[in-house]
């Protein structure tokens, strides 16, 4: 491995040496080994290989052909016995184990093409199949050993391993093993890249293409329970400067229920890769390594991890992606393994079938948590799964193996062309679909109608220096649930189940079967907010997860229904705890709390894409808190997908809450992700505060919360008008902080508002300086807001009416320069969109 000074070799040894005699090992039920060729029993390591005479019961074959050679030319990593002699086969030829319980095996095939006699074993060309199972087609060796290891779920009283030369060539074999596997190795589901398991696992065929220790040494198999070899990782770094390797084996405590030592030795979860930081806060990149594969195929990624660097709990975030599917976001390992460090974890994940001849893996920092930004990876296992027809056939690189990948081209000419067409029928399909639509909304554009999720919107999410995922709204069918469940869960739609009312209709409280609590929202026809809020709901929602966003569970469309199922959140929206309900009070570190995972959903939502995802619609009312007070952003049927890389804005109708309405997105109709940033500035002086937005039965100077807010931030007295509950607890550092964060939101035009990743770090800050008494760094930080943006104009009042409920414009004449105070005024109920 490139880099080791001498001295870590010599660790490294006794590293090995030390954990070896721990490896104390899965006794197989089924334990055949055989060394092909061979005249005596062949030792290899703790383990013996039946010599080729002893084993010829196992075998029918129509010409007994043995063949030996020195192997003067290999490498020391290649040079076992076994490469020394080879059985050739003529003909089809058969091994038969009897299997004494069934269940997954190993099936592991060595070959070393030497040249005997009238053989070169470089010509060999030939196919391997079990009962069920195609495992090598047109399979051919050149130049260094491989070897192929296979499992297959055996469910009768026998295997049977089949050799069958293609035509004018032979076969051969210099050893096989079929031993059992433990039950618990490969369970029957794993993550994928739709919404929930894939399940089916327990009767897949799997080829092991590549198995990586990262950030150690080469793990032989005698330093290995099951007998598996681990090759180091830094060859397939797509950048070896952005890594480093860690080793700390002494560590590694296995946990109950989690990883055991038969999912991988001490001296993988005891090194790992991970981000070379290097002192850096600001850090954002990923570590990637690329693979050869064979396309075609779907693969079953296993990632291993232990936490081996971090020096306390919760410090750890970071995501995983496989191309540019997201596999593991915000994953910390902490929580995983009940409040504790260096304990194994492996997670199993199922890809699409690849395209192409390479897939890249990655790991980076998460956004959710602004600790240190790290990532790490400790071990990898790329499994291909059989085809539908059975078939695992294809030269894929194999375990062991010198010798490059071959590429498919059949596979890969298959692959493009069949997906050539299911692009040109997709867009004949769209079209069909769009002239039916257009033809159908003539004259019916508020009619309500079933909506099936058969659309073709695609979102990437990732931040935008790694891989994204991509979900499509054709995914989210599965989602669906019939009337009659949510009629059940609801109580029939019981009134006194109703905990909200909004602009789209009713919430309802409802609970599953399963004892699942949700919340479900029953659009209600006459509302102004129709299909259109509708769709845009779920295709973002089951797109974004992220633990500061109200999840999807699902929704129903029948019976011209339109409703939306989410996770239950128990203690409702932020503005029933600030004023109205009688809630009690929440303490000032609380509403910090709570702007702070705010922000952070904001955030992610405008960063963790290559497109920005604006809200549109950022208000207390659409902040959910959960059990533990946790904030979670709600309500996207507003959001709008932001603009173009080449472009400032998207030109678009006003919508919005009145009291949270950006004003520059009022005048000019130019939405951006500053409009969000505007209405977030207005919540945080309505935590602060503790009063509506719009209240017009206060004198008219009081009515529009923002604009008497920053009255009072202007002449220096804002604790004049705080929540009295909160006098004399807010330290006057972290009100003046939150204060400053609140006025830049507010500033008049976008580009002097701060981003929300500005907003998250200081609204942190200020929760710092009220937990202790620390230094502001406020003039050495690029992230901190600095100076005071320009106050929010002191309007002059004109005569402008506006109804209460949905604002919509559809044509507005640049408004820069008039008041929107007056408009605020009129405004009874501020829950109206």
């Amino acid at each position: 491995m490139m880099g080791y000074r001498k001295f870590d070799l010599c660790i490294w040894v006794l590293s090995i040496l030390s954990f070896g005699c721990f490896c104390s090992g899965f006794t197989p039920v089924d334990n055949y080994l055989i060394d092909c060729g061979s005249l005596a029993n062949t030792s290899v390591g703790n383990r013996v290989y039946l010599a080729d005479k002893l084993a010829s019961n196992f075998l029918s074959t129509p010409k007994d052909v043995l063949a030996s050679s020195p192997l003067k030319s290999i490498t020391s990593f290649d040079d076992s016995p076994l490469y020394q002699t080879a059985r050739i086969f003529t003909g089809s030829s058969k091994y038969t184990f009897s299997i004494s319980l069934t269940g997954r095996h190993w099936i592991r095939l060595y070959f070393y093409p030497f040249v005997s006699g009238s053989y070169d074993l470089s010509k060999a060309k030939f196919s391997v199949s079990t009962q069920n199972y195609g495992l090598l087609s047109d399979f051919s060796v050149q130049n260094s050993s491989v070897m192929k290891e296979f499992s297959v779920n055996v469910n009768s009283g026998s295997l049977v391993v089949t050799f069958t030369p293609s035509s004018g060539s032979f076969a051969f074999l210099n050893a096989i093993e079929v031993v059992s596997v433990p039950d618990t190795l490969i369970t029957d589901d794993a993550t994928t890249t739709t919404p929930g398991k894939f399940q089916g696992l327990m009767s897949q065929a799997l080829e092991t293409t590549w198995r990586v220790n990262m950030g150690g040494p080469f793990v032989s198999f005698e330093n290995d329970t099951l007998w598996r070899t681990w090759v180091p990782d830094r060859d397939y770094l797509v950048s070896k400067n952005l890594a480093k390797d860690v080793s700390n084996v002494a560590a590694v405590e296995y946990g109950e229920g989690l990883a055991t030592a038969d999912s991988a030795p001490r001296t993988v979860y005891g090194t790992l890769t991970e981000m070379n930081s290097a002192g850096d806060p600001n850090t954002n990149y990923n570590v990637t390594w690329e693979f050869k594969v064979d396309s075609g195929f779907q693969y079953l990624l296993r990632f291993h991890f232990c936490d081996i660097v971090s020096k306390g709990l919760n410090q750890l975030y970071f995501n995983v992606y496989f191309d540019s599917w997201i596999v593991a976001q915000d994953l910390d390992l902490s929580t995983i393994a009940v409040n504790k460090l260096a304990t194994p974890y492996y997670l199993d994940y199922v890809t699409t079938s690849v395209v192409s001849d390479t897939i890249r893996i990655s790991i980076g920092p998460s956004s959710l948590n602004n600790a240190y930004p790290n990532a790490i990876l400790n071990g990898l296992e790329i499994m291909k799964m059989n085809n539908s027809d059975g078939h695992l056939g294809g030269a894929s690189g194999a375990v062991n193996s010198n010798s490059s990948s071959k590429s498919n081209v059949g596979v890969i000419v298959g692959a493009t062309v069949g997906s050539l067409i299911a692009v040109v029928l997709a867009a004949i399909l769209f079209i069909l679909c769009r002239r039916r639509k257009d033809k159908a909304n003539q004259g019916h554009s508020k009619t309500w109608a079933p909506f099936s999720m058969n659309g073709t919107n695609s979102h990437t999410m990732g931040s935008k220096y790694s891989y994204g995922t991509t979900a499509s709204a054709a995914s989210n069918y599965q989602y669906r649930f019939p009337f009659g469940v949510v009629q059940e869960a609801t109580n029939n739609f019981d009134e006194s189940w109703v905990i909200g009312i909004g602009g789209f209709g009713k919430v309802y409280k409802g609970e599953f079967n399963d004892g699942t609590k949700v919340a479900v929202k029953r659009g209600n026809p006459r509302s102004q907010q129709g299909l259109a809020e509708f769709r845009t709901e779920i295709e973002m929602l089951s797109q974004f997860r992220h633990r500061h966003l109200v999840s999807l569970i699902g929704y129903c469309d029948d019976k011209s229904e339109m409703i939306l199922i989410y996770e239950y959140m128990e203690n409702g929206t932020l503005k029933s705890h600030l004023y109205g309900s009688g809630l009690p009070s929440l303490s000032w570190k609380a509403r910090l709390e709570i702007c702070i995972g705010s922000a952070r959903g904001l955030h992610y939502l405008h960063t963790g894409d290559a497109k920005a995802v604006i809200h549109r619609d950022v208000k207390s009312a659409n902040i959910l808190l959960d059990e533990n007070l946790m904030a979670k952003v709600a309500d996207f049927g507003l959001s709008k997908t932001g603009p173009e890389l080449d472009q400032t804005h998207v030109s678009t109708a006003v919508k919005g809450s009145f009291g949270y309405l950006d004003p520059e997105y009022f005048r000019r109709q130019q939405l951006t992700e500053k409009s969000d940033v505007y209405s977030f500035g207005v919540v945080l002086f309505e935590v602060l505060c503790a009063r509506p937005v719009i209240d017009p039965s206060l004198p008219r100077e009081m009515v529009n919360l923002a604009e008497w807010a920053m009255k009072w931030q202007k002449k220096g007295q804002l604790e004049q008008i705080i929540d009295p509950t909160l006098a004399g607890k807010i330290r006057p550092d972290s009100l003046r902080k939150f204060a400053e964060t609140a006025e830049k939101c507010l500033a008049d035009y976008g580009v002097d508002r701060p981003s929300m990743g500005d907003v998250l770090w200081n609204l942190e800050y200020a929760l710092q300086l009220q937990e202790a008494v620390i230094q502001d760094p406020e003039d050495n930080s690029t992230n901190v807001i600095g100076e005071l943006s320009p106050q929010v104009n002191n309007f002059n009042h004109i005569d402008t009416t506006g109804s209460p409920g949905q604002f919509e414009v559809s044509s507005v004449d640049d408004l820069s320069g008039v008041s929107m105070s007056r408009v605020f005024s009129q405004l009874v109920k501020s829950e109206g969109r």
